[in-house]
């Protein structure tokens, strides 16, 4: 038996790229968002409210790349009645709507991030952009 797994974690010198690379790509959509980058346990490594973006986004974004983080998936995609309730039980920490992103490298969990104050489909686009600009793998 093993008692030791490999594992990764993303600098902070690669959150502020993936940060840098949202911003560019929301600014480009002209839509201001909130963006927080994630370690593989959920801490915050970087984040940013941009202008006019709407402030309880902060929350959601936070919520969105922690819910990516701890089920190394999208999120969106959680019946509606889990979502909830999880969400409640969690106490806001984990969230059904679409936005958040696992980072990772070779198919390994480094991270993840979450967007928030667009559409999901907006707050996906700028999430990718930034995996994109990290070399993270494409989802």
């Amino acid at each position: 038996m093993q008692y030791v797994k490999e594992t990764l974690a993303l600098t902070h010198a690669g959150a502020l790229k993936a940060l840098t690379a949202a911003v560019t790509f929301a600014e480009e959509m002209a839509v201001p968002q909130c963006i927080f980058i994630v370690d593989s346990s959920g801490e915050t490594l970087a984040s940013v409210r941009m202008d006019g973006a709407k402030y309880l986004s902060m929350r959601t974004a936070l919520s969105k790349a922690r819910t990516a983080a701890s089920i190394n998936a999208p999120t969106g995609s959680m019946a509606f009645e889990f979502g909830t309730s999880a969400g409640i039980a969690s106490q806001g920490g984990v969230t059904p709507l679409p936005g958040g992103l696992p980072i990772r490298f070779g198919g390994k969990l480094a991270g993840a991030i979450g967007v928030g104050s667009g559409t999901g489909d907006q707050d996906f686009a700028v999430a990718r952009a930034a995996l994109a600009a990290i070399g993270a793998d494409a989802l």
